[in-house]
């Protein structure tokens, strides 16, 4: 049986932000970036979204080496923004581990000091009995 050969390396990483959730693909191209099968200038409405989630790449100078392909579901715009960057860095990060190890110019460390390897797990807080939301009371009346 003969093994199917790659054509071309592949790096996925998965992003996790609020309640959404992002599985990304990295391939080697132009820097076209797609969300769940939609152009990002046409998914996303905000341009400082984009500019967000493209932070990782302008950092390591990889904004025309790669075509991104993501597959992202819950939460909101700016959830899914978070969600979508942390998976192009966690994805970059394998992409770098691939490549010859050179503590100078290494991704991580870059990425590291930008903030941008860490998950930020800040999640909705449960309503608890008695109150309206998490921590808003009824309003208070005296009479």
């Amino acid at each position: 049986m003969a093994k199917a050969k790659k054509t071309e390396n592949i790096y996925y990483g998965t992003g996790k932000r609020k309640a959404s959730i992002a599985k990304v693909r990295l391939t080697s191209g132009s820097g076209k970036i797609t969300v769940n099968g939609r152009d990002v200038h046409e998914y996303l409405p905000y341009e400082t979204l984009i500019m967000n989630l493209s932070q990782p790449l302008e950092l390591t100078n990889t904004k025309d080496m790669f075509d991104i392909d993501v597959e992202v579901k819950g939460g909101g715009f700016s959830g899914q923004t978070g969600a979508i960057r942390l998976g192009i860095t966690r994805a970059l990060l394998e992409y770098d581990s691939t490549t010859p190890a050179d503590s100078e110019n290494s991704y991580r460390k870059l990425l590291k000091a930008a903030g941008f390897i860490t998950r930020d797990s800040r999640i909705k807080e449960r309503k608890k009995p008695g109150l309206k939301k998490a921590r808003r009371a009824p309003q208070f009346s005296k009479r």
